[in-house]
């Protein structure tokens, strides 16, 4: 009898004729190989593939796109971005995928392959997932802290670690300081852990991690190149995040500068018509459709590369984008240019990025329309120098009126670099101080970071984080990330104050000359305040003071001393009965 061949359905028919159809196109996942054997939950885990497509520019997503994609136990889909490696078009080349598991128990991954021509996928691997005792990836959660995917809550305390030292540098008085070789990103960010900050800001720019750079300006660290993406420039992110993982900080990168589309920054722009870009001028990279595709793709090489770690916390587009708005203050780009432009990257970004981390931009002093109510952005920020007595309420009114957690993202006494900041190097580390502790009693989920790290770090004055760090701590462990404010006052005026849980914190200054003897006044019962206790930075000591007792009335803690210049904590713990 005639053998009788097995029927097929259509789709295994179709699945066969699409795959006929690629390979004869020149389209194919030849080989997927796990390099990392060990699957933990929010650790790296390296894939190798070996591809061959038709293309000229590996890293153009309209020519040739690989994507993992994988599924946890919940059966949802995620897709995450993989990068060229080595290797050209039409002939088998490397490709590399960073994946951080999200979930543990059994994932399933498998990888895309797109080309105009045709497209195809790997087979489906299975990859037991180990649970982690990491914390996973920041998101935002209102105006007070991050979380993580755990549900424990982040304050950022820290500051801008904006580059590494360069050279030349611009300062008229600390050159030889900003250009100390000491300045370099395991130095920073080690000092900065060693002191209590877990979080920090830097850039990327002509002069440090200049990935798109071809041409680099004020460097000795970097060369010039002429590939896509600048390999010294990965490298040294690649380190980057390997130094910010084992010192358990966090950080923002800021993807653009201003001064990128300024003077000899737009002469050395990658997107400058000039240097083979597709912008004649900065506005044109905003509006342009070749600008825009080629920064999507960057955004895309950045998530595929540098997107498992957590310890990149946040993507910032632009340092002070109001600047580039206002380039020519005869004819300012239009705002829509701007607030455009940010709806469509953020909306990009957060479709690339399966981990959801915070996406933000910052300006400098003047507001764009339409941008701080754009829903892609996480929480919006502005930078305040010269005025950090105004941190509290800014903050508490950007939040009343946008409804959208608010970041200072810089800070300080002084924004003028022409100065000589040793006229008055007293009243900088004074306001360092200050705008570490306003930050911390106002709702901000990361607290203001103060900008001239190398002149702070010279100074010792970095060494402040430790105390705002004690106080932090214990604000997250008695509320879990909780936080409601307090009417307090200390000698009739308003003083700063918040419950988390069942304990309140008040801060008291002295900004005088002299010292001062407080009574401070809070409206509830005495029996809500005990044990009370008082925090000295300074020190780190802490001083019992007698218990408030139970009357009608608000409870009085009367003639608390603060020396002249002191910055005072009062701890104030709920009735265990």
């Amino acid at each position: 009898m005639p053998l009788r061949r097995p029927s097929l359905s259509w789709p295994t028919l179709l699945a066969g004729l699409f795959a006929a159809v690629t390979a004869a196109a020149g389209v194919e996942i030849g080989s997927v190989t796990r390099v990392t054997q060990r699957a933990v939950q929010h650790e790296r885990v390296d894939f190798t593939v070996v591809l061959t497509a038709p293309w000229t520019d590996p890293h153009d997503s309209a020519q040739v796109r690989l994507d993992l994609e994988f599924m946890g136990p919940d059966g949802r889909p995620h897709l995450l971005p993989a990068f060229h490696e080595s290797g050209t078009g039409g002939t088998p080349s490397v490709w590399r995928a960073r994946w951080a598991p999200r979930d543990a128990g059994e994932n399933r991954v498998r990888f895309r392959l797109t080309t105009p021509v045709g497209a195809t996928e790997s087979a489906p691997l299975t990859v037991p997932v180990e649970p982690g005792r990491g914390r996973g990836f920041l998101h935002a959660a209102g105006p007070w802290v991050l979380r993580f995917d755990n549900g424990e809550p982040f304050r950022g305390l820290g500051e801008n670690l904006g580059w590494e030292s360069r050279s030349p540098d611009d300062s008229r008085h600390f050159r030889a300081l900003h250009e100390h070789p000491r300045f370099h990103y395991e130095y920073l960010v080690g000092r900065l852990a060693a002191n209590g900050g877990n979080f920090f800001r830097t850039w990327m720019c002509a002069w440090n991690l200049p990935l798109e750079w071809n041409r680099v300006m004020d460097t000795r660290r970097y060369a010039d190149e002429t590939g896509r993406f600048h390999s010294g420039a990965a490298a040294r992110l690649d380190e980057l995040v390997a130094v910010a993982a084992a010192s358990g900080t966090y950080f923002m990168l800021t993807l653009d500068p201003h001064v990128s589309y300024m003077g000899r920054g737009w002469e050395l722009n990658p997107y400058n018509r000039a240097n083979g870009g597709p912008a004649a001028t900065p506005e044109e990279f905003f509006t342009s459709e070749a600008a825009r595709a080629r920064y999507r793709d960057r955004l895309r090489y950045l998530v595929a590369r540098w997107g498992y770690s957590p310890h990149l916390g946040v993507w910032e587009f632009f340092n002070e984008i109001d600047h580039v708005v206002h380039l020519d203050p005869a004819a300012p780009m239009p705002a829509e240019v701007i607030t455009r432009w940010h709806a469509e990257m953020a909306a990009h970004l957060r479709a690339l990025d399966p981990y959801g981390r915070p996406v933000t931009t910052s300006v400098s002093h003047r507001d764009i329309a339409g941008l701080n109510q754009l829903p892609g952005l996480d929480f919006n920020q502005r930078h305040l120098y010269r005025d950090t007595a105004a941190l509290p309420a800014t903050l508490r009114q950007r939040w009343a009126d946008e409804g959208k957690p608010y970041v200072i993202g810089e800070y300080g006494y002084e924004w003028d670099w022409t100065k000589n900041f040793d006229e008055f190097a007293g009243a900088m580390d004074a306001d360092f101080r200050r705008g570490l502790w306003l930050g911390l009693f106002s709702p901000t989920p990361i607290l203001p970071l103060s900008w001239w790290w190398e002149y702070f770090d010279e100074r010792g004055t970095t060494a402040g984080f430790a105390g705002v760090r004690t106080i932090h701590e214990r604000m997250l462990a008695a509320g879990g990330g909780d936080f409601a404010e307090v009417t307090a006052e200390a000698d009739g005026s308003p003083v700063l104050a918040v419950r988390c849980g069942r304990t309140v914190f008040v801060l008291l200054e002295n900004p005088g000359t002299t010292e001062r003897r407080l009574t401070v006044r809070l409206p509830a019962r005495a029996a809500d305040f005990v044990p009370a206790e008082l925090f000295d930075p300074a020190t780190g000591e802490w001083t019992r003071l007698p218990d408030a007792q139970a009357q009608p009335g608000p409870v009085v803690f009367s003639n608390l001393a603060l020396p002249a210049g002191a910055i005072r904590v009062l701890q104030l713990g709920h009735s265990r009965g």
